[in-house]
C-alpha cells in the first residue's frame, strides 16, 4: 500500500503511465508486471446525418450536446433507413446507441403523424432488465423535445400488471428481454397485434452476449418473432449493437436468420490506454499434490483498488462473482481505514441483486467522484454509463477478448487517457495470456459461437411456434434444416399433432414452458431457507449436483448459505444462512462413449475427430477451500446418482508408435493425457466464446470405442453448444497454445497455472507435465497443412 497518500481529487488528473508507475513501486511489485501495452489516442471522424432523419430528431440530438455524428453512426443510420438489417460492432463508448436511435426515433416521429392507426413501433431487446431500464431513461431524455411522439416503456417481469395493458396499447418503443418475448409476448401475440402490425425496427443490444446455448435459444425466439410479424404483415428491420467482435455480420445472421450488413470501423475518438498484465507472486502455500499456489487474484485486486483509491484515482475493479466483489470491497475498505478514516466510505461493491435505486445511487456517486472505487460484477459491464473513470482493474481473464475490451473500455470514456490492469488468476489460460501478450493485443476478438440447429434447442421452440400459429412445411426454411427431421419425433412424442397440412400444439399446458432459454432442461431445483420456508431462488437442474449438494456453500444476493440437504425427489435444496470461512468445489467422475463420428482427420498416425457422444457423470465429493488463499481444508464424500448427457465432442488419439517417439512410457501415459486434457480445456476459451465451466473433458489410456489413448473435450450442454465444433476447426492453434502454456509455466511438476484443474474429479492425480509436453509435440508434428 502507498505510504504517502495523495489527497483524493487533488490537482490535475495523473497520466495513465504515472498511475501505473506508482502502483509498481518496489522490487516485488514491479516484477509482477509481465507486459505493458500502450494504445495511442485516436482522433474522431465526423459525418452528416442522412437526409431522411427528421430535423426535429437532429435538433433533439443537438440539445443533448452532440452537434454531428461520428461516421460509423451515420453509416449505420443509412443502412437502417434503407431497410437493411445492420450490426454496428465498435468499441465501448463509441455511440452505438445513438447509431440505431436516430433512425428509430425519426421513423416513430413519422408514424405519429399517420392519419390512421397507431403509427410505427419499435422493439428493443436487452440481455438484462437493468440495461433495458437504463436505455428507457436514455431514450426519454433524448426524445423529450419530441413530446408524445415517442413513448418508451419497459415490458418485463417487473412491470406491474396495471401498466401492461397501457404498454400494449400505447407504447411505441417497447423495451424488453428475450425471456419476456419468449414467455409473455409471443404466446399472447393476438393481444399485441396492433403493435406487431406496425413493427418497423427490432433493436438487439449487446448481441455478442447471445452465445452458446442461450444464444441458440434466442436465435429461435427471434425466428418465432419474425414468423408472427409476417402473420400481421410486417417485416421489421433488425438493428444490432455489439462489442467489437470477429465476423459480426456472420454472427448476427446466425442470430436473426437474415442477411446483415456490418459496421466495424470505429470513428469515435479515444484517449491513450495503458494496459498492464499483472501476475500475482507465488506463495509459500502448497495445494493438491504439493503444487505451489499463487496469491489469489481477489487479494491482489483488493490491494490495487486500495492503492488507486489512496492516489485519488477513480477505478472499477471487475470481478467474476458476487462474493468476490463484496470481498474485494470489504478488504479495500479495511485497508483504507488504516491510511485515512475518510476513505473507506468512498469504496463500495456493485453487483446484481441490488435494488435499482441502490444501483443508481452508486452510479451517480462514481460519476460525481464521491466514490473512488467500485468492485463490480459484469452487471456494470453491459451498457451502463459510468463515464469519467481513470482506471479499470480486471480480476481474472473474463473469458473472451470481447469482454476484456468491453471492461477495459469503461475507463477513459470522456476521451481522456486511462489505465487497465488484468490480474491473472492461478489458471492455465490466465497464466498463458500474461506471458503471451500477443494473444490479447495482436489477435482479433472471438467469433460468437451459437448453434440454432441444436435439436435440444430447436424442438421446444417448434412446439412453441405451433402453439402460436399452426406450423406448415413453408415454415421449415425459417427454423433451419434440422426442422423436417424433428417433426416426426415431436409427433411420436405426442407433442404435436398433424391435421391436414399443418402441425398443431394440442396439450393443455403452455408450450413455452417446455424450455427455459437460460437453462439446460429439467425441473429447476428450488433453494429454500430451512428456518423460514422462504424461496431464495432456483438452480438449473443440470447444475444442482455441483452447486447445491449437501454441504455446499451457496451465495444469494450477497448472503452466504450452507446447503443442509438436497432433496432430488422434490427438487428442493434446504439451506440456512451461515458465514463459513471457506468455499466449496464439487468433484466428479466422468465416462464417455462415442455415439457417432461426424468428421475424422488424420494427424500423422493419430486422429482428430468430431461427433456425438454420451457422457455419464457422477458427483462423488466436494472440497473446502480457504476464501483468500484457496488452500484446501478437506474433502467430504457425497452419494449422488449418476447423470447422462448426449452432446458433441472433439477428440484426438495417438498410437503406440507416437507414444514411443514422444518417450511416454505406460506409467506416464495416464498422467500425460490427463495433463493435456486439463490444459486444453483451460485454453479453449481463447478460441471459442465459452467459459471453462461450459465444457468438460475425459482422458483415457485405452478407450473402448477408439482402442487407443484418447483425449475428449465436450460441450457441457445437451445437444452441444458449438464450442467443441469450434475447437475442432481451430485444433492446430488451440493445441499449440495448450502445449506452449504448459511448457512456459515456471513450476516443476504441474500447478493450477498450467495443468491442474479446479474441477477435476480425480484430485488432479495422476498428472505428468513433461509427458504432456512431449505428447503434444508429437501429436502436432502430424498436423496436416489445411488444419
Amino acid at each position: 500500500m502507498a505510504s504517502n497518500p495523495v489527497p483524493p481529487d487533488a490537482g490535475a488528473r495523473p497520466s495513465p503511465g504515472m498511475i501505473l508507475e506508482r502502483l509498481a513501486r518496489g522490487a516485488t511489485r514491479a516484477a509482477r508486471i509481465t507486459h505493458t501495452e500502450h494504445l495511442p489516442p485516436r482522433i474522431g471522424s465526423h459525418a452528416d446525418w442522412p437526409e431522411q432523419i427528421r430535423p426535429e430528431v437532429i435538433d433533439a440530438i443537438r440539445s443533448a450536446g452532440i452537434e454531428r455524428p461520428w461516421a460509423h453512426q451515420a453509416r449505420t443510420s443509412e443502412h437502417a433507413l434503407r431497410g437493411e438489417s445492420v450490426v454496428v460492432a465498435t468499441g465501448t463508448a463509441s455511440g452505438k446507441s445513438l447509431a440505431y436511435l436516430a433512425p428509430v426515433l425519426s421513423t416513430l416521429l413519422d408514424g405519429s403523424e399517420a392519419p390512421n392507426g397507431r403509427g410505427a413501433t419499435a422493439l428493443y431487446l436487452a440481455p438484462t432488465k437493468a440495461l433495458a431500464a437504463d436505455q428507457r431513461r436514455a431514450v426519454r431524455e433524448l426524445a423529450a423535445p419530441l413530446g408524445t411522439a415517442v413513448r418508451p416503456a419497459v415490458y418485463d417481469g417487473d412491470t406491474p400488471v396495471e401498466e401492461r395493458e397501457w404498454v400494449r396499447q400505447y407504447g411505441n418503443y417497447v423495451l424488453t428481454n428475450p425471456d419476456m418475448l419468449h414467455r409473455g409476448i409471443l404466446p399472447a401475440h393476438p393481444r399485441w397485434s396492433s403493435f406487431l402490425r406496425a413493427l418497423r425496427y427490432v433493436v438487439i443490444d449487446e448481441c455478442h452476449s447471445y452465445r452458446g446455448v442461450f444464444g441458440s435459444h434466442v436465435a429461435q425466439v427471434i425466428r418465432r418473432l419474425r414468423r408472427v410479424c409476417a402473420r400481421y404483415g410486417s417485416e421489421p428491420v433488425f438493428l444490432l449493437a455489439s462489442a467489437t467482435a470477429a465476423r459480426p455480420a456472420q454472427a448476427a445472421t446466425r442470430l436473426t436468420g437474415l442477411p446483415v450488413v456490418e459496421i466495424t470501423e470505429d470513428t469515435s475518438p479515444r484517449g491513450e490506454l495503458v494496459f498492464a498484465l499483472w501476475e500475482p507472486p507465488l506463495t509459500e502455500l502448497h495445494g493438491e499434490q504439493g503444487a505451489p499456489v499463487r496469491r489469489t487474484a481477489t487479494a491482489e485486486t483488493a490491494d490495487l483498488l486500495t492503492d488507486l483509491a489512496v492516489q485519488g484515482v477513480r477505478t472499477v475493479a471487475f470481478v467474476r462473482s458476487r462474493r468476490g466483489a463484496e470481498l474485494i470491497a470489504l478488504i479495500a475498505q479495511e485497508r483504507l481505514a488504516e491510511v485515512d478514516r475518510s476513505l473507506p466510505g468512498r469504496v463500495a461493491a456493485y453487483r446484481g441483486g441490488y435494488l435499482p435505486e441502490e444501483r443508481r445511487a452508486l452510479e451517480r456517486a462514481l460519476h460525481s467522484g464521491d466514490l473512488l472505487g467500485l468492485a463490480a460484477t459484469t452487471a456494470l459491464e453491459l451498457g451502463v454509463d459510468v463515464s469519467g473513470l481513470d482506471a479499470v482493474v480486471i480480476a481474472g481473464y473474463p473469458g473472451t477478448r470481447a469482454s476484456l475490451w468491453q471492461q477495459a473500455g469503461r475507463a477513459g470514456r470522456s476521451g481522456q487517457g486511462a489505465l487497465a490492469v488484468l490480474v491473472a488468476r492461478d489458471d492455465p489460460l490466465d497464466t498463458y495470456l500474461v506471458h503471451h501478450p500477443e494473444a490479447l493485443f495482436d489477435q482479433p476478438v472471438e467469433s460468437t459461437v451459437l448453434d440454432p440447429d441444436n435439436p435440444y434447442v430447436l424442438a421446444p421452440h417448434l412446439c412453441a411456434a405451433a402453439s402460436e400459429l399452426p406450423l406448415t412445411e413453408a415454415d421449415f426454411a425459417l427454423f433451419g434444416p434440422a426442422t423436417a427431421g424433428l417433426m416426426p419425433q415431436l409427433e411420436a412424442a405426442n407433442l404435436l399433432r398433424r391435421r391436414a397440412r399443418a402441425w398443431h400444439w394440442t396439450r393443455r399446458e403452455r408450450a413455452v414452458d417446455l424450455t427455459d432459454i437460460r437453462g439446460q432442461g429439467g425441473a429447476p431445483v428450488q433453494v429454500v431457507e430451512e428456518g423460514t420456508g422462504r424461496l431464495l431462488g432456483t438452480v438449473d437442474a443440470a447444475a444442482a449436483h455441483t452447486a447445491v449438494h449437501d454441504g455446499a456453500v451457496h451465495l444469494h444476493q450477497g448472503r452466504t448459505y450452507l446447503v443442509r440437504h438436497l432433496d432430488l425427489a422434490d427438487n428442493v435444496a434446504l439451506v440456512e444462512e451461515a458465514h463459513p470461512p471457506y468455499s466449496t468445489t464439487a468433484r466428479d467422475t466422468t465416462a464417455i462413449a462415442v455415439l457417432e463420428t461426424d468428421t475424422e482427420i488424420p494427424w500423422g498416425d493419430g486422429r482428430l475427430c468430431f461427433g456425438s457422444v454420451e457422457v455419464t457423470n457422477q458427483v462423488v465429493s466436494f472440497l473446502r477451500r480457504k476464501l483468500i488463499t484457496g488452500e484446501v481444508l478437506g474433502e467430504t464424500k457425497l452419494d449422488l446418482p449418476p447423470r447422462t448427457l448426449r452432446t458433441r465432442a472433439v477428440w484426438w488419439t495417438v498410437t503406440e508408435d507416437q507414444l514411443d517417439a514422444a518417450r511416454v512410457n505406460p506409467e506416464q501415459l495416464g498422467g500425460a493425457l490427463h495433463a493435456a486434457e486439463h490444459a486444453s480445456i483451460g485454453m479453449l476459451p481463447l478460441f471459442a466464446t465459452c467459459d471453462r465451466w461450459d465444457i468438460g473433458g475425459v482422458s483415457v489410456p485405452l478407450h473402448p470405442d477408439t482402442l487407443l489413448p484418447t483425449v475428449f473435450v465436450y460441450d457441457g450442454h445437451p445437444g452441444g453448444a458449438g464450442f467443441a465444433e469450434r475447437a475442432f476447426h481451430t485444433a492446430a492453434d488451440w493445441l499449440t497454445a495448450t502445449r506452449d502454456a504448459i511448457a512456459s509455466c515456471e513450476c516443476e511438476a504441474g500447478c493450477p497455472s498450467c495443468i491442474q484443474s479446479p474441477k477435476c474429479g480425480n484430485g488432479n492425480d495422476p498428472l505428468h507435465k513433461r509427458g504432456a509436453i512431449r505428447l503434444l509435440d508429437e501429436l502436432l508434428r502430424g498436423v496436416p497443412e489445411q488444419t
